[in-house]
């Protein structure tokens, strides 16, 4: 299906700022998607295809490669499923500019704990929804009325 690009670039500003607002995701190794699990996703406002993420040397996702995030808005009028690499950033600037007092709450140890890695999702494929169908496609819906047409008006498979 194609997709009026002005719709894609505003599906991708709606998930970044409710990313923003809620930076909670399921994210999984491609490889082990039984080991799931809920990460705060540390973004930065100047990069739009990656997404940072603090664990530990011995937690299933240090073990890296291909990943999918999933992500629920918190008012869950944006969700999207994100496919990437993850990797280990090396980048002690990075680091910096990503620690805050609230990752040192689950890393007590600190920045300098031998156990601490942080990884980078180096974003790719992503499917984005809006469920904020809007007053005519919500009475529609109300009424019966086929909204098929209307809701895909809402949804983009797109890279970030």
């Amino acid at each position: 299906m194609q997709y009026d690009s002005g719709k894609a670039d505003e599906l991708k500003t709606d998930f970044w700022n409710a990313l923003a607002d809620s930076p909670f995701v399921f994210l999984e190794r491609k490889s082990a998607p039984t080991d799931a699990v809920v990460m705060t996703a540390q973004l930065d406002k100047d990069a739009n295809s990656e997404i940072w993420f603090f664990t530990t040397r011995d937690h299933s996702l240090a073990n890296m490669g291909p990943a999918v995030a999933t992500f629920a808005g918190k008012d869950h009028s944006v969700f999207a499923r994100i496919e990437g690499e993850l990797t280990e950033e090396k980048s002690s600037e990075r680091l910096e500019k990503q620690w805050s007092k609230i990752v040192e709450s689950w890393f007590p140890k600190g920045k300098d704990d031998p156990n601490l890695i942080m990884l980078r999702m180096d974003l790719g494929k992503a499917e984005i929804w809006n469920s904020d169908l809007g007053v005519i496609t919500t009475a529609k819906m109300l009424f019966g009325k086929d909204v098929r047409s209307d809701a895909s008006e809402q949804h983009v498979e797109t890279t970030l």
